[in-house]
């Protein structure tokens, strides 16, 4: 198709960040917990409270960082995940010239410098594609409100549409389980004992579940299950658990550590699989791979293996080409999102739960 008549669509690509170095660990703390969608208080109060857990925060965030040469890789192997994406929806040929951009929520790049390239770029239409296969109101929902935020400081008013979450999406499903299989594979080859299997979700407090009707939780466990089945292993021994808690409030359970520490009583090999993350960072190659094998370690666990996050793994950018695909297609037929309604208008491939989900404000 001739390049003039091409369409210019822009991928925006969103994920957490991660500092850039040892100077950038504080403000980024910084940035993460003064999100309403992580502490819902009214400022100041939440500005005074984002201050103090970060500066209380930082020494432990340094020390785990340190682990990663004193960054986090997450930038640079989200824009490897870009790149294959973009080369995936360009050998289409489908009538739009395609460029994926990269929009961090607590690090650079933010969403503001994304949104004044995608302008500069002159783009067309955007599709806004959250890298958590989940949705929850505290990624992919901070993440959409704070874009839209930035689309209207910069000028940018071309149509987009949103692909909310894709917990069930073949190609994630399928990259994920090629991934089970090889960990469960070497893990069984060692032949001291039937692996268990370990998803590993972020946890969050049961209040965001609860008070906003957060579909996160009930799809963490949707994407295990089909990666279960995809699996097809007779008599598997699995279950899904969280990571990742601070401070004192009630958090969705079991947590990963509670059952590392069951593991170890029953004396079975496990298996742990990052289920919520698809690419690794500091909750990956810090905290499942040595603080908690230190822990597996201690209790004379046969076997701890870790899964590897899918990454540009084939058939998960494959998935993301899919995912895209059905989101045009919704903002072909139905129009685009709404401004006034951060969740309405969304593409969902599960029954809608998402536009139910109640974002916080940002007061």
């Amino acid at each position: 198709m001739p390049d003039q008549v091409r369409k210019k669509r822009a991928i925006i690509l969103f994920n957490l960040g991660g500092p850039d170095g040892p100077e950038a660990v504080k403000p980024f703390l910084f940035n993460l917990f003064n999100d309403p969608a992580i502490i819902s208080l009214p400022n100041p109060f939440r500005f005074l409270l984002a201050k103090l857990i970060s500066s209380r925060r930082e020494p432990v965030a340094q020390e785990i960082y340190a682990h990663l040469g004193g960054k986090s890789p997450l930038l640079e192997l989200t824009q490897d995940q870009a790149n294959a994406l973009e080369t995936s929806l360009n050998d289409l040929d489908d009538g739009f010239d395609n460029r994926c951009f990269i929009a961090m929520r607590y690090w650079k790049p933010f969403a503001d410098e994304t949104a004044r390239a995608v302008k500069a770029w002159g783009a067309d239409e955007m599709i806004l594609l959250p890298l958590y296969p989940q949705f929850s109101t505290t990624t992919s929902g901070s993440s959409v409100k704070d874009w839209k935020r930035a689309c209207r400081d910069a000028g940018l008013t071309v149509p987009m549409k949103t692909a909310c979450c894709y917990p069930t999406n073949a190609g994630f499903v399928n990259a994920t389980a090629d991934m089970v299989r090889e960990g469960y594979e070497k893990a069984q080859a060692e032949n001291k004992g039937v692996p268990r299997l370990l998803f590993s979700a972020h946890g969050v407090p049961k209040a965001v579940i609860t008070k906003r009707n957060d579909p996160y939780q009930s799809q963490i466990e949707k994407s295990a299950q089909a990666v279960v089945d995809q699996l097809a292993i007779p008599g598997l021994d699995w279950l899904v658990s969280y990571q990742s808690r601070v401070g004192p409030m009630e958090w969705i359970g079991p947590s990963t550590e509670d059952e590392i520490k069951r593991a170890g009583q029953d004396g079975v090999p496990l298996v742990i699989v990052p289920i919520a993350f698809v690419t690794e960072h500091s909750e990956t190659l810090v905290e499942l791979d040595i603080e908690y094998r230190e822990i597996a370690d201690h209790l004379n666990i046969p076997v701890y293996e870790r899964v590897r996050t899918v990454c540009s793994h084939p058939k998960f950018i494959a998935g993301l080409v899919n995912v895209i695909h059905d989101t045009q297609t919704a903002l072909d037929a139905h129009g685009v999102d709404s401004d006034s309604a951060q969740t309405r208008g969304w593409w969902c491939p599960d029954d809608h739960v998402c536009a139910t989900a109640k974002q916080p404000g940002a007061a």
